[in-house]
């Protein structure tokens, strides 16, 4: 019984802030979730379309996901919902079987949010947390920009009004050779206006002369896309802009989204499969990291496995609400922190504001002009392609930065999937070589220390009989023959050698195939009258060493620290010390 509160608050975080709740944390949480509905209402209908989708279906994925989160999710900030990238991870997945808005591919889309969340669950309840790290970041970084260009140059075809390819670089080209004259002036001047009031309409509102004269401009910033929604719905009723050939978004269904499981095809599951599995990964990803950097900054405690579990809830319930799949925001967790929410009820409040809105006003889109949505994906999603990165991620690692680019480069130019896994592949194989080539080295002592470092970069003091080799890297079947042929060579090197040390304080592991490889050695020098000595072996490898003939047969000593075993085997090089 004593254990039961801190299993409920481990199940369900909310019990921790709920009872600790005051009219204080409301007043702040409401008024973040009036300031973060602006922003929602336009990107939920705006990500909708990328995924192929009806605009509402971006406001059921920022209701009950959102509840769903704020009850189990740690982070008391992260904004769950429809985004960018997932939108169109959903689109690339769907795309190839069904036509895009058709019933079939809407119940496909419900049916990949469910997978995704049971997938999440799944690896939640499994301990499965730790497979963010199987990931690096260059590739993520890479992917996430690489996705940001193909989503940027795919919103393109409604600002023309041409149905311009934006799957990949090669199709976008051909499409726009075959298309690009049939160009609709009139949109592209929308679309362009619409633009360019994103981008200098807020620097305007935080210029100094106007907030000088009307004060903080924060709240009505953040609403700018909402009030080009109403400006631009206002400007095709008062203009009759359909008239000439503006395309607006129609009519939308009012009311709760309908509740209803997906048709479950076992065929159909297989080909989501692979598309699921990746969703999952890089939404898991993206929640993660923006739920770690707003958990440093409020010093709270977030645990991967308990983050998982809650993604994954929020996407089953997303599935089962005719929606698809939903992540964490940065641009709407930033708000939502900016704007001061203490508690995930600003996230619960912003639901409830979204269900007053399909209840009520959904009427009141119907004349939102698509060029609008593309527009505010446009200029919502350049923000992240930045080339800075892949400058900055080669100068400091040529394998990272060759990762970044294979991934970047296979994300452009075959497909969003493909080019993820191929980047994935890329870090695994890159790993695998580095690993294979460890860095190894050999040390001397430090003149007035007991230390020892890589002769080629100190001053050192060595004798001619012994040989110190420092290996900087676990010893498996992958790097056990490198690190036989670095000592061959420099056995060849010391005519005048008796003594071989391995200097083991950056082992930490050591597999059988390295075991085998050091009783090969040490037959082998054996046979030269040159003795093996180890030292400063760790615990875990001196259990392995323990369990292995190589003891039974070692020539030579294990010694505590590298001093003492050059203090036991040549003492004369202490006469060097000062």
């Amino acid at each position: 019984m004593p254990d039961f509160k801190p299993r409920i608050v481990q199940l369900i975080p909310a019990w921790q802030w709920l009872k600790d709740y005051s009219s204080g944390k409301f007043k702040s949480d409401l008024l973040a979730s009036l300031i973060v509905i602006a922003m929602l209402v336009p990107q939920g209908m705006a990500y909708a379309m990328l995924a192929g989708l009806p605009p509402i279906m971006g406001l059921y994925a920022s209701m009950i996901p959102m509840i769903m989160y704020a009850i189990l999710g740690g982070s008391t900030t992260l904004s769950i919902g429809p985004v960018a990238i997932i939108s169109m991870m959903t689109f690339a997945t769907l795309n190839p079987l069904f036509e895009a808005g058709s019933p079939v591919y809407i119940e496909a889309a419900m049916l990949l949010a469910l997978m995704v969340g049971i997938i999440s669950v799944l690896l939640g309840m499994l301990r499965f947390g730790f497979l963010i790290q199987l990931i690096s970041h260059p590739v993520i970084k890479s992917f996430i920009i690489a996705s940001a260009l193909l989503i940027a140059l795919g919103q393109l075809k409604f600002l023309v009004d041409v149905p311009l390819n934006g799957n990949s670089i090669p199709e976008f080209a051909l499409s726009v050779w075959q298309y690009l004259s049939l160009t609709h002036a009139a949109s592209l001047v929308f679309g362009i206006a619409s633009i360019l009031f994103l981008i200098y309409f807020p620097k305007l509102l935080n210029s100094q002369s106007v907030r000088s004269k009307i004060g903080s401009t924060n709240f009505i910033i953040k609403a700018v896309p909402l009030i080009l929604v109403i400006i631009s719905i206002a400007l095709t009723v008062g203009l009759d802009l359909k008239e000439i050939g503006i395309k607006t978004v129609g009519e939308i269904p009012s009311g709760f989204p309908p509740i209803q499981i997906p048709h479950w095809n076992w065929d159909l599951v297989l080909q989501l499969m692979p598309g699921a599995a990746m969703i999952a990964m890089i939404s898991f990803v993206e929640s993660l990291s923006i739920a770690q950097a707003t958990a440093l900054q409020q010093r709270s405690n977030l645990n991967s496995n308990q983050e998982l579990v809650a993604l994954g809830i929020a996407n089953i319930s997303a599935g089962l609400t005719s929606a698809f799949p939903v992540t964490g925001s940065l641009s709407r967790t930033v708000v939502n922190a900016d704007a001061g929410a203490k508690t995930p009820m600003a996230g619960v409040l912003s639901s409830i504001l979204i269900i007053v809105v399909t209840l009520f006003f959904t009427g009141f889109f119907k004349d939102l002009p698509l060029v609008i949505l593309a527009a505010t994906i446009i200029v919502s999603i350049w923000k992240l392609v930045d080339f800075k990165p892949f400058i900055d991620t080669w100068r400091y690692s040529k394998a990272d930065g060759i990762a970044m680019w294979v991934t970047f480069l296979g994300v452009l130019f075959i497909d969003i999937s493909t080019g993820l896994i191929i980047g994935i592949i890329s870090t695994f194989i890159l790993m695998l070589w580095r690993i294979s080539r460890p860095h190894m080295a050999v040390i001397g002592l430090v003149e007035g220390t007991q230390h020892f470092r890589n002769i080629q970069r100190h001053h050192v003091v060595t004798a001619p009989e012994i040989l110190s080799i420092r290996i900087d890297e676990n010893l498996t079947f992958l790097n056990a023959n490198a690190l036989k042929g670095f000592l061959i060579n420099e056995i060849s090197q010391h005519p005048q050698l008796q003594h071989v040390i391995l200097n083991c304080s950056s082992v930490s592991s050591i597999d059988y195939s390295a075991l085998e490889m050091l009783e090969d050695i040490n037959n082998e020098l054996n046979k030269l009258h040159i003795r093996l000595h180890f030292s400063e072996v760790k615990g875990p490898v001196m259990d392995k060493l323990q369990q292995s003939k190589l003891l039974k047969h070692l020539s030579g000593e294990i010694y505590l620290t590298h001093y003492k075993a050059i203090q036991s085997l040549s003492p004369k090089v202490f006469e060097y010390q000062i």
